[in-house]
Order: structure tokens, then C-alpha cells, then sequence
């Protein structure tokens, strides 16, 4: 029931354009909408081994203190993060995951009429941040293979290009920049271009040509190196990110920051989960050993798909890739159609487990069968 006058409230033009980001389907969503009790999800890039267990005791110990506001400068984390990145804490801004970043991002440096490029298919929030600030979004289609082409991204540029994403490896198709090109690519903007670099994949990665981008924070270009703790961390539930770039960049958007945005389980949790190399390195075997054991079960199957170095595998299903995804779902198995990146004829698998491997591999062999 709508109030007297209600209809009269109008928002933003811009929202007519807008679409909200769709999160995978939660576990107990697809369990109440099919009747399920098992339900195995490989559709948001989490990690199937679970939270770092450092992180879950630090945690504990902090419970008893919640009824007090969170450190608004998130010191004892941006000293950490310093420390492990080889940074000072000035050129370290922690945020209520990386979504948050981008956001402040857009609200520091975009005014209406700027420009920001961004490569396609990639991770929708780049557009999403833009976009409510009016900016116009210059799409750069990925070539061949999804991979990074820097003369087709140079040649987008423009005066009134403010900042240009790169994910890398690159959310949805798995593939990655190399350093090579990164580097040339930084080199070669004009110098009112800001770029950001995701690299919240980056700890999967295992090619020995990748670059993180931080060299390029060192060498004092204009670049925003964005990392999160919800991948190969395992704290996707408690919503903390982090940015590295030059001190006076961050400062900028600090302006812009609302006070006490991550709070204090997540500070605590992220500090005590960077000195855990012990579940960071059995996250990263798992990762490698289940993913090869993925391609191998799609080539036997005849199902294309992107090489990746990442956590999750871009998936060819030909023209009923949706119903095969839709299939997949009724069956307890959640994926990521990938219809939200114009590609509806893929879909996007998560690494999991060996076990929760071997669900998704025997639940396509029976879709398969019956569709041959």
C-alpha cells in the first residue's frame, strides 16, 4: 500500500538505468525453493575450505567488545597490510570489502561528463560506481580468448577518460594481463588517467608472467591496487577489503569515507588471517589440484572451456547453457549463469572441494546424457 503522495517522490534519472548487482543464489534459497537438505554452491568464488582459523580465534576473543564502535582508522590492519605489503600505513586504506572501494572511488574522483573505460565482460560493479555518478562507461571488448588487448584499451582513451579498470586475473573469464603488458599499458597513458587494479584474485594466480600491480604503486604511478580478504581468506561473510596507492590518492577518498565502515570483527579477523600462510597455502593446493581435475572432467565431456588462474572456471554450454544451469540448480548444485555478462552461453563454476567437485561432475554427466 502506497501513502498519499508517494508517487510524487521521484528519484534520480539515473536509476532508470541502473541495474542492481545479482548476487549468486544463497544456499538456503535453494534449498527452500527445491526442497533440498544438500545443497552444493560453486557460484561466488568463496573459499571451500572456510575461514582462516587464526581469523575465527581473533574473532572470539573480540566478541565480548562489540558495544564498542569499531577503530574509524583501522590502524592495527593498515599496519599490518603495510607490513606484508611492503608499504607505509598512509598508502593503506581498508574498506567494507572491496565493493566499498570502488564506490569511493567514484565518489572522490568522477563528476558528470568523465569518462571511465572498462573491459568487457568484467565485474559489473566498475559500471555500477560510475554510472550514479554520471560518468560515461567506455566498454573495451577482451580479444581473442578473453584476453587483454592494451592497443584497443590506449585507443579508448580520450581528455576525458578519469579512470580505467583492469581486473586481473579477470572476473568472469578467469584470464589475467601480463606483466608485460600491464606495465606498458600504465606507461602509456596520459597521466590523468587513474587506474585500478583489482587483483582480488591475485593470491591464485601461478604464471610466472603476472604482475600484482604493486610494483607499479612503488614506482609512483597513478594506481589503485585493490585486494580483499573474502577469496583466498576465506572472510567473505564479514565484508573487508583494502586499496594500496600513492598516500595522496587515498587521502582523497578518505575524505569521502563514512566513519566506522568495517568493523571490528572484520578488522581483528583480516589481521590475524594475513599470518596464516598455513591455511593460505592448503586454499591455493586445493585450488590447483581441483581445478585441473575440473578440466579434465569437462575435456572427457566434451565441454569447452577458458583455461583460468583463478578460483573459478568460465564454462562453455552452447546455446542451453541456461537450462542446463536451471538443472543444475533444481539439482542442488548452484553455478553463475553467465546471461549478466552477455555471455548466456556460459556459465561460471567456483572451485570447491574434491567432494563438492565430484557433485557438480556427476550432476552434468546425467544432464548431458539425457540432452545427447
Amino acid at each position: 500500500m502506497t501513502g498519499p503522495g508517494v508517487e510524487n517522490i521521484n528519484p534520480r534519472s539515473i536509476l532508470s538505468r541502473m541495474k542492481p548487482y545479482t548476487p549468486g543464489k544463497p544456499i538456503w534459497e535453494v534449498q527452500r525453493e527445491f526442497g533440498l537438505t544438500s545443497v552444493t554452491k560453486l557460484a561466488s568464488n568463496e573459499n571451500p575450505l572456510g575461514p582462516s582459523p587464526l581469523a575465527l580465534e581473533a574473532i572470539q576473543t573480540y566478541l565480548s567488545d562489540i558495544h564498542r564502535y569499531p577503530d574509524a582508522e583501522t590502524v592495527n590492519l593498515r599496519e599490518a597490510i603495510a607490513e606484508k605489503r611492503r608499504f607505509s600505513p598512509e598508502q593503506v586504506l581498508v574498506t567494507n570489502g572491496g565493493d566499498e572501494l570502488i564506490t569511493l572511488l567514484s565518489e572522490t574522483y568522477l563528476e558528470p561528463g568523465d569518462e571511465v573505460i572498462v573491459p568487457s565482460p568484467t565485474f559489473s560493479e566498475y559500471e555500477f560506481g560510475a554510472n550514479l555518478l554520471g560518468a560515461s562507461i567506455i566498454s573495451v571488448p577482451l580479444g581473442e580468448n578473453y584476453r587483454y588487448e592494451v592497443e584497443a584499451i590506449l585507443e579508448a582513451v580520450t581528455e576525458r577518460t578519469k579512470m580505467l579498470y583492469i581486473c586481473s586475473p579477470n572476473n568472469p573469464t578467469g584470464t589475467y594481463m601480463t606483466k608485460t603488458d600491464l606495465h606498458r599499458l600504465v606507461k602509456s597513458l596520459p597521466s590523468h588517467v587513474l587506474v585500478i587494479f583489482d587483483g582480488a584474485y591475485s593470491h591464485f594466480v601461478t604464471a610466472d608472467d603476472y604482475c600484482d600491480g604493486l610494483a607499479l604503486v612503488r614506482e609512483g604511478y597513478p594506481v589503485v591496487v585493490l585486494q580483499t580478504f573474502s577469496k583466498i581468506y576465506g572472510l567473505a561473510g564479514i565484508r573487508v577489503g583494502y586499496g594500496i596507492a600513492d598516500a595522496g590518492i587515498l587521502q582523497r577518498i578518505r575524505q569521502v569515507k563514512e566513519p566506522f565502515n568495517v568493523n571490528t570483527l572484520a578488522q581483528v579477523g583480516a589481521a590475524a588471517a594475513l599470518k596464516d600462510d598455513q591455511h593460505l597455502e592448503a586454499t591455493r593446493t586445493n585450488n590447483v589440484k581441483v581445478r585441473e581435475e575440473l578440466y579434465t572432467e569437462l575435456r572427457t565431456l566434451a565441454i569447452p572451456f577458458t583455461p583460468s588462474m583463478s578460483n573459478f572456471v568460465l564454462v562453455d554450454l552452447g546455446t542451453q547453457a541456461k537450462s542446463i544451469y536451471d538443472n543444475l540448480m533444481s539439482r542442488g548444485v548452484i553455478v553463475r549463469y553467465g546471461g549478466g555478462w552477455n555471455l548466456p552461453n556460459h556459465v561460471r563454476i567456483s572451485i570447491g572441494t574434491y567432494e563438492e567437485n565430484a557433485v557438480l561432475v556427476q550432476a552434468l554427466k546425467e544432464i548431458m546424457a539425457v540432452l545427447a
